[in-house]
């Protein structure tokens, strides 16, 4: 039996004999064990602590003694001096295999840690980025063996990292020769890794050790606002995350509009990609700037948007996009560089695009699949991404099916008489008294209620702007279970509905949520033209969901996830008193937040995912509602408020609707407003 040292990694619970003075990086390295090192074993980077157990440790039938490894040497010490070292810590590279040992490798140690802990029903995000940092030392050029610099460093990289088929770009080229004699020959580089198309690139060069990192973009482009994530790639962190309004709603608030435009403007297509992608730099600028971070280390992005989007992004006119059948230039993932879209980070950046499903059906509900994970799910989910163009899936392990509902911009505020974007001052949380009908209200920035006192004061800063989205749903789901609103979408008269804060307006009535005018403020009000425009929205969103129930063969799902930029907001209750999703339990219904945008941070971090969604995607069926007899029955149905025909047993359980109508034909508004 060998009487070399026996070592067992935890938490990975990995085990092997090595020779006494084996280090501890060596034997892990040995075994696949994943312990992080950026200087290949040089005590510079103290990426590889360590922490050795000593004892007893029957599950694993080791005794540790004192003496178990080498003692601690004067690279321990001096990097403790300078930078600190947690008691009880080794470096993996500097400490040495003495005795029969038990090592734990603590998670900021692992190369592959785990970077965020999602609900429970959700899977882990697993550190595993495009581009990592690597430490070597390169050979010095000699007369006698001629080669070039790239040549030797390319050696360095392969002989000291196991890393082949090493290219770089004419920037790296230009700059390389003084980095190198400038580091003494001793030189970090970043080095992308490569994928199926491309070879490991270098990205970056430093003389010397380089403590620093470089850095990646999750970028969410949708058709009303553009969200980034500026991400560190080495620990996984988010430093920063903004988002601007997307430049191109001038030329049309919806995709059919933008579509539209395209065809009936000469260059309209170039026209809407130059705005997106300028946007898109000021964006970059901007999370740049708010982290502190050089947008040349920025040297990996990953995108996601829907169809439209995603041509218009890459310079394509989306003509076809606006015709059936709807055909994509390209549904595969994409893998370009920085300097093909204009963007200003690294020249080479590498740029992943998720691929698209179908044609209105994109890589943001590609992002949103492998955020939430349907196909991973034993019960049937449905999820909801809530946006301007709604991405709609239905499925468990058995099957996933998707498809998209054009809903418009009316749930982020756009088309609403009083709506804004999600921003402080906005109002978000609404209720109505059952008794005065008069609204009580939160806004963006405030965690009071403005029947608060101390309300007032606290919104000084920014007083009260308007509605947003969420506020949006809540208000006019207030408004229906008051008795203000009926089921037809038709505000009643003061009269109807007891209330004098209903007041005509036009044909119509309109109903007053706040009136700041003798303060220079806004008058906030909901029209029946802001109903009708929610009433649109939802019975698209209701609708493309009960469509794929229908192709699923079942009445009801087991739960529900919203997604989107507002998701997280948006009331569970307030949404199915809407009709904006199918009946069922409300703890049921849950929120992911905006789970495109964490679909994009999973393929930036983990690189494995890309592949994965690639395959997910290609198993998703598409159900085009343009096309379906029964999305325009589903619609009509559901332009009620909750729905005309569903019973909707569980919310009937929670809530008593008022059945009256107001559509009388009274004097004075008791007639709906034709649209024009």
């Amino acid at each position: 039996m060998s009487q070399d040292p026996l070592v067992v990694f935890t938490p990975s619970g990995k085990r092997g004999r090595f020779p006494v003075g084996t280090p501890v990086l060596t034997a892990a390295r040995q075994l696949g064990v994943d312990l992080d090192s950026v200087c290949g074993g040089r005590g510079i980077c103290s990426r590889c602590q360590i922490t050795p157990g000593y004892g007893e440790f029957s599950k694993h039938g080791v005794t540790a003694r004192d003496g178990a490894l080498s003692e601690w040497n004067a690279v321990e010490q001096r990097y403790k001096d300078k930078r600190g070292l947690t008691e009880g810590r080794r470096l993996g590279c500097q400490a040495t295999l003495q005795s029969d040992i038990v090592i734990d490798v603590p998670p900021e140690s692992q190369v592959h840690k785990q970077v965020v802990r999602k609900r429970a029903e959700a899977r882990d995000i697993v550190l595993d980025p495009s581009t990592r940092l690597f430490y070597v030392e390169v050979a010095e050029p000699d007369m006698h063996d001629p080669s070039g610099d790239l040549e030797r460093l390319r050696d360095a990289l392969r002989q000291q990292w196991d890393l082949h088929k090493i290219t770089a770009d004419l920037h790296i080229l230009q700059e390389m020769q003084p980095v190198l004699r400038k580091g003494g020959w001793k030189v970090t580089v970043a080095i992308h890794l490569g994928d199926e198309e491309n070879n490991p690139r270098i990205m970056q060069i430093w003389p010397g050790y380089y403590d620093g990192t470089v850095y990646g973009l999750a970028v969410d482009l949708g058709s009303t606002t553009i969200a980034a994530h500026l991400c560190d790639l080495q620990t996984g962190e988010v430093l920063a995350s903004s988002g601007l309004m997307n430049p191109q709603i001038r030329f049309g608030e919806d995709l059919m509009s933008r579509v539209s435009y395209s065809m009936m403007n000469p260059g309209g297509a170039a026209e809407m990609t130059r705005a997106v992608r300028a946007g898109m730099r000021d964006l970059f600028t901007r999370i740049a700037e708010e982290a502190e971070v050089d947008t040349a280390l920025i040297v990996d992005a990953v995108f996601v948007c829907n169809p439209v989007m995603h041509h218009l992004f890459l310079g394509i006119d989306p003509f076809e996009l606006g015709q059936a059948p709807f055909a994509l230039t390209t549904n595969s993932a994409l893998r370009l560089r920085g300097d093909d879209l204009e963007l200003n980070i690294h020249p080479s950046a590498r740029v992943y695009l998720l691929p698209c499903i179908a044609g209105h059906v994109g890589a943001d509900a590609a992002a949103v699949a492998l955020s939430e994970a349907p196909d991973k799910s034993d019960d049937l989910v449905l999820v909801v991404d809530v946006g301007t163009n709604a991405e709609i899936l239905l499925g468990n392990k058995e099957r996933v099916l998707a498809c998209s509902s054009p809903t418009g911009p009316a749930f982020e505020g756009a088309q609403i008489s009083s709506g804004q974007r999600a921003a402080p001052g906005a109002i978000e949380r609404v209720e109505i008294d059952p008794v005065t009908k008069a609204p009580r209200f939160r806004v963006i920035g405030s965690d009071l209620w403005s029947d608060d006192p101390r309300f007032v004061i606290e919104i000084g800063a920014t007083g009260i702007t308007g509605i947003c989205g969420s506020g949006i749903i809540e208000m006019v789901a207030e408004m229906r279970m008051q008795g203000i609103v009926d089921a037809h979408g038709l505000i009643g008269s003061p009269e109807q509905t007891g209330s004098d804060r209903c007041f005509q307006d036009g044909r119509t009535y309109s109903y007053l949520v706040h009136d700041g005018t003798a303060d220079g403020g806004p008058l906030i009000t909901i029209t029946n033209r802001d109903i009708r425009e929610i009433q649109m929205a939802k019975a698209a969103l209701y609708s493309g969901a009960r469509l794929l129930m229908d192709k699923f063969g079942v009445d009801k799902v087991d739960r529900v996830v919203l997604a989107g930029a507002f998701g997280a907001h948006i009331s569970s209750k307030h949404a199915m008193v809407l009709g904006m999703i199918p009946d069922a339990p409300l703890d049921k219904v849950t929120s992911a937040g905006n789970a495109a945008g964490t679909g994009a941070r999973i393929a930036l971090l983990n690189t494995a995912a890309r592949a994965e969604i690639e395959a997910t995607v290609r198993a998703i069926h598409k159900v085009e509602t343009a096309i379906e007899p029964r999305f325009q029955e589903h619609f009509v149905n559901a332009s009620a408020i909750p729905n005309a025909v569903e019973p909707f047993p569980i919310l009937n359980s929670i809530v008593t609707l008022p059945t009256a109508t107001f559509n009388t034909g009274a004097e004075g508004g008791g007639r709906r407003r034709r649209r024009g």
